[in-house]
């Protein structure tokens, strides 16, 4: 039976340190931070087939102004799981600077 090979026994090459100066490393000035956006109560938007909206008002869908597309540029639109009668939900935030 042939013997089992040890694999720590050979060395790998090394190689001989670099020659010359470092490289130098070049230092990247920090960028700003945007301030933390707040963002208000979430509203409830249904989105049908035809992308008209609707929101969930005193009870009733009542229709919605804007489109989800248009709700994404100003807002923060979440799509939720759930759907309702084919429809999809949407929870919408619009940033309080922008409500105000």
């Amino acid at each position: 039976m042939g013997q089992r090979r040890n694999h720590h026994s050979g060395k790998r090459p090394t190689r001989p340190p670099g020659k010359g100066a470092p490289a130098e490393r070049v230092v990247l000035a920090p960028s700003p931070r945007k301030p933390p956006v707040v963002y208000g109560e979430p509203l409830v938007v249904l989105e049908d087939a035809q992308k008209a909206t609707f929101i969930y008002k005193s009870g009733r869908w009542i229709p919605h102004s804007k489109t989800i597309a248009e709700c994404r540029e100003d807002s923060k639109v979440t799509e939720l799981p759930q759907k309702i009668k084919g429809m999809t939900r949407y929870e919408v935030r619009t940033p309080l600077d922008a409500a105000d």
